[in-house]
């Protein structure tokens, strides 16, 4: 068991979102998209498809074009703005419909440019991960404004599932 605790704990520690900066200043393809996804996000996220055991496909994003929550490509390729959207859904879509992805992304590009808005849901996210998995509490003493406590709540969802999921009912 300490073995285990061990594990999920560097695991966790290595939790990182890559910041807006980060992403790739070049567009990529779909299959470089779904290779960058999945680098960063398959440790914490489960499949939607038990048998084919991929949390992220080209099928998936098509069907985000296709459903208007994440802009169609330009020439196939897939700029910052689209990568930052897609880890947004992936992780997201653990807890919320792709209905309220999409009103969450909505509320949040309308009160901040996308770059910040993308890098403090990435922030916020490690940190209630972080949080989650050693049994603090956030501490903080500045006054929250709505769209703050949203984010908050909504990572935090996040957070609790994966610690439920890591901890307790050992899903890989």
């Amino acid at each position: 068991m300490d073995k285990d605790k061990k594990t999920i704990d560097e695991e966790i520690n290595k939790f990182h979102l890559p910041r807006w900066n980060e992403i790739p200043e070049i567009d990529l393809y779909i299959d470089q998209v779904v290779s960058l996804l999945e680098n960063y996000l398959t440790n914490y996220i489960k499949s939607d498809n038990e048998k084919e055991n991929k949390v992220i496909t080209k099928t998936m994003i098509n069907n985000y074009v296709k459903h208007g929550v994440v802009n169609a490509p330009i020439n196939k390729k897939y700029n910052k703005e689209h990568i930052a959207y897609l880890f947004v859904i992936f992780i997201l879509k653990q807890i919320y419909s792709i209905d309220e992805i999409s009103k969450l992304i909505t509320l949040a590009i309308k009160t901040s440019p996308i770059d910040q808005a993308y890098n403090r849901f990435c922030s916020e996210l490690e940190k209630a991960i972080k949080m989650t998995f050693t049994g603090e509490s956030y501490i903080n003493n500045d006054k929250l404004s709505k769209e703050q406590y949203l984010l908050r709540n909504v990572v935090q969802s996040f957070a609790n599932k994966l610690y439920v999921q890591k901890t307790y009912l050992k899903i890989e």
